[in-house]
């Protein structure tokens, strides 16, 4: 019988390259330091292009042949910036649906990740099979889950002002995408319970949930107004509230993983800024400008489980 090593590492990394910021010329050294590191896989959390260039096919294309020219294994998680916000006059004026089943039908065809030694990745299509995005796995004693949960307040629109800001989009196509919302919102909710008890079943010792839009961890909150609960993160507040009981309820470490904000940072940001949910913490990966990654270490033999360490790339001037 083999017997695992007591810890691995893999790589987070996401919003990234952006045109507009010249990124491109960024990238070999940034690839060359991701694939030559001591890794067994990398997540990225979204966002293959930036907010202001246009949805067009070849965009996802250029990404798949991106992620599977990398040395280890690469799991995509789908970010505003290709499907969301695609409705965006500046992005084309497409439909933000169309363009989230373009990336389902090329990105989502095959029940594995990206890259050479793909790793096996099991599916929330068989709790509903629209959702073939979302996906987990497992490696040593801790779970993998990755959700597709964007930015733009996760495809929420608030109001008629919102719908019609910079936009292509139709009132109907408004009402269908709060529809949309509300639907997913439902089926990530779900996966993420379901993984918890999968967890639990495996008496894993960490979880990991890993996802694109940032929440609103960081607006100011004041004595009077707890701003984290504004209009423009209420797309994301009924999944948190979910988020936090299945952690109060897990005795093992919650590594909660976004990208979005492009600022790299680690803190216990739940329940709220005087009163710590003890066993979560939260990871914001780097972005665009900042061409840079996060390796994570995890042993199991540890009570912190997760060990992480800011990979600073070094960039021609």
């Amino acid at each position: 019988m083999s017997v695992q090593a007591a810890s691995f590492s893999f790589g987070l990394w996401g919003d990234m390259p952006y045109q507009k910021a010249g990124d491109a010329a960024k990238m070999p050294a940034f690839l060359s330091s991701l694939n030559s590191a001591k890794i067994d896989f990398s997540i990225f959390v979204g966002d293959i292009k930036d907010g202001s260039s246009k949805c067009t096919d070849d965009v996802y294309t250029d990404a798949i042949k991106l992620f599977d020219s990398m040395s280890h294994p690469v799991v995509y998680i789908p970010g505003d910036n290709e499907w969301t916000d695609c409705h965006r006059l500046n992005n084309g004026g497409y439909d933000s649906q169309e363009r989230l089943a373009h990336i389902r039908k090329v990105m989502f065809t095959k029940p594995v990740s990206f890259g050479p030694r793909a790793i096996g990745l099991e599916s929330a299509k068989d709790q509903d099979s629209t959702y073939i995005e979302n996906k987990r796995f497992s490696k040593n004693n801790v779970l993998f889950v990755t959700l597709n949960i964007p930015g733009s307040n996760n495809n929420k629109i608030l109001d008629e002002k919102d719908c019609k800001n910079k936009s292509a989009r139709t009132p109907l196509q408004c009402e269908q995408g709060n529809a949309e919302y509300a639907a997913r919102d439902v089926a990530n909710i779900n996966w993420m319970k379901s993984s918890f008890q999968k967890a639990k079943e495996q008496n894993a010792r960490g979880i990991l949930l890993a996802f694109q839009g940032d929440p609103g961890f960081d607006l100011p909150e004041t004595e009077d107004l707890d701003e984290s609960k504004a209009p423009l993160v209420s797309g994301y507040q009924v999944f948190l509230q979910a988020v936090v009981k299945e952690t109060e309820n897990y005795k093992g470490q919650v590594l909660l993983v976004h990208g979005d904000t492009h600022f790299f940072k680690v803190d216990k940001p739940l329940y709220s800024p005087t009163k710590v949910l003890p066993n979560l913490t939260r990871l914001q990966t780097f972005g665009s400008p900042n061409i840079h990654w996060v390796k994570v270490t995890v042993d199991d033999k540890r009570e912190s489980v997760f060990d992480i360490e800011p990979v600073m790339v070094q960039h021609a001037k």
